[in-house]
């Protein structure tokens, strides 16, 4: 195998091999749903693939981040990609690279650092999600009875390095309000759903994150609030794949949600959420900001990358803590 060149800047485009003409294309051309499996972890990752100006770009999920442009090439039958860093903290970066076959809607391959084999890569063509618009919905249903964590179940689906085991929970029901109070293990539905109307409202403290996950797989942000004067807020930076800042409304690293004037932190406010197969409308606070726009793929922290499934609804637990929601609803499509 040819040694992976390291190109200088993301995103560059490369030159295919002539071995695949201009009038057919590249086979890994697409989205494609991952699976990662290395000796002791497994988790989902997601890859598009475009040609663009004779050559070949490629983004692909960070596990716990961004979405970024990686470096690739060509090699005979196969696709070399650099490996997506683990995050889009600063420092975080992959000295490895992701060796890819295809066999019509299927991908596999292997990960490797240096020379060592240390992860099995296996994926799908991501569906399209093309869901026809439901005549009527469902009248809401309450997710959350406000007095205890029925149907609801703590998760650790994020890496142990920055999330404690899912026996730390601090999830509690107290005044009416599902509250996390400390970093500690994430919060989904025992139940799933495919297409639905999600009604919540949350309080975010000061300089706090976190996030609702629709389907346990897109990311909704929670965080952005204006703090009090003379409170910083965190920092959230985008990465060098986008300027799509994650603030509130943001379906992460994907579509940016246009507000520049939050509410201030610890101000109640509100999200109604659809989402349609893959298309999602978000409303904060009763400006719909995101309008039946298309999510490309996973987004960091999702439980899997089974796009075509049902999922949970899970929020983030794995930040500061302080977090509180109430009045969280539901409602699915009528048949």
């Amino acid at each position: 195998m040819k040694k992976l060149l390291i190109l200088p800047a993301l995103g560059i485009i490369l030159t295919v091999p002539a071995v695949y003409s201009r009038t057919n294309s590249n086979p890994f051309v697409g989205r494609w749903d991952l699976t990662v499996t290395a000796a002791t972890v497994t988790y989902p990752n997601w890859m598009e693939v475009i040609e663009k100006d004779g050559g070949l770009q490629v983004r692909a999920q960070l596990r716990t981040g961004n979405v970024r442009f990686i470096d690739a090439k060509m090699d005979g039958p196969h696709l070399i990609v650099t490996a997506p860093a683990p995050t889009d903290a600063p420092g975080s970066a992959s000295d490895g690279y992701w060796e890819l076959t295809v066999k019509g809607d299927k991908l596999t391959g292997i990960q490797k650092h240096g020379d060592a084999e240390d992860a099995k890569i296996a994926g799908f063509r991501a569906p399209a999600l093309k869901h026809p618009a439901p005549r009527a919905w469902t009248d809401p249903e309450t997710l959350f009875n406000g007095k205890d964590l029925t149907g609801w179940e703590p998760i650790n689906n994020t890496p142990p390095s920055s999330t404690p085991k899912p026996a730390a929970s601090h999830w509690v029901a107290k005044n009416g309000e599902l509250v996390n109070e400390g970093r500690g293990s994430n919060l989904r539905t025992v139940r799933t759903f495919d297409d639905f109307k999600l009604h919540i409202e949350f309080n975010i403290p000061p300089g706090e994150n976190s996030g609702i996950y629709l389907r346990g797989r897109y990311e909704t942000q929670v965080a952005g609030g204006a703090p009090p004067q003379g409170v910083q807020a965190a920092s959230h930076p985008a990465g060098p794949s986008t300027n799509l800042a994650p603030g509130l409304g943001s379906i992460y690293g994907f579509l940016k949600f246009p507000v520049s004037d939050p509410k201030p932190a610890g101000e109640w406010q509100t999200y109604d959420i659809a989402l349609v197969g893959r298309y999602v409308t978000v409303t904060l606070n009763g400006f719909t900001g995101i309008d039946n726009q298309e999510i490309p793929g996973i987004t960091g922290g999702a439980i899997d990358s089974n796009e075509g499934k049902p999922g949970p609804i899970y929020m983030q637990g794995d930040h500061h803590g302080g977090i509180r929601y109430r009045n969280i609803t539901i409602s699915v499509p009528k048949h």
